[in-house]
């Protein structure tokens, strides 16, 4: 089985890079016998959908299974649309991410676990959900979460971290990041969609 982990460095020993789509390395392995191959991310100075970009190049790669610390919509789309695997929530080294894989302690998301981006989800896959969701006036968040389709009502991102916390024990420190870092996330999320809803009004 070959495996993708996003990695701040080339090696089984770097630690797990948390984002997916501008993650500095990612470091392929085969599960059985722990060869791997580490190339750098040339998406992450992208100006914008470093997620897609990502996404292909695993995809080309043929890796069977991804795992990363987070993914957004658009690069969980190409990836499941590939038949990828996905396991979010990882921490630790590239190695130690792999072995919790193999035993189970990572578990495959069926959802994206980051809210879409302005720019990315917002232009193309959001659009539909905005057009519908923004007519009413109160449609903006049921609309968007319509729109975007699994995983995007906003609840679900923690409730996915937090199981996942349940069942790969780390410390409190490392889990107080993982939460402080989600919500900033969802705040600008949020702001981009109060955003949205302005220049809506202004039309």
């Amino acid at each position: 089985m070959k495996i993708c982990v996003t990695a701040t460095a080339g090696d089984l020993n770097a630690q797990v890079d948390p984002r997916f789509g501008r993650c500095q390395y990612f470091v392929f392995v085969d599960s059985d016998t722990m060869t791997f191959e580490a190339m750098p991310n040339e998406a992450i100075a992208a100006p914008g959908g470093a997620g897609i970009q990502a996404a292909q190049t695993v995809v080309n790669k043929g890796v069977d299974v991804l795992i990363s610390g987070n993914i957004g919509p658009n690069a969980f789309q190409v990836l499941s649309t590939a038949g990828v695997k996905i396991a979010t929530g990882a921490y630790g080294t590239v190695k130690e991410a792999v072995e919790m894989y193999k035993n189970g302690r990572l578990s495959e998301t069926g959802v994206s676990t980051v809210a879409a981006h302005a720019g990315m989800g917002a232009g193309a896959g959001t659009g539909a959900g905005f057009g519908m969701g923004m007519g009413g006036g109160r449609g903006g968040g049921r609309g968007r979460g319509r729109g975007m389709g699994l995983g995007m009502q906003q609840p679900i991102p923690s409730q996915s971290q937090a199981q996942q916390a349940s069942a790969a024990p780390k410390t409190k420190e490392e889990e107080i990041e993982q939460l402080s870092n989600m919500a900033n996330r969802l705040e600008k999320d949020l702001e981009e969609v109060k955003k949205r809803i302005e220049e809506l009004k202004r039309r």
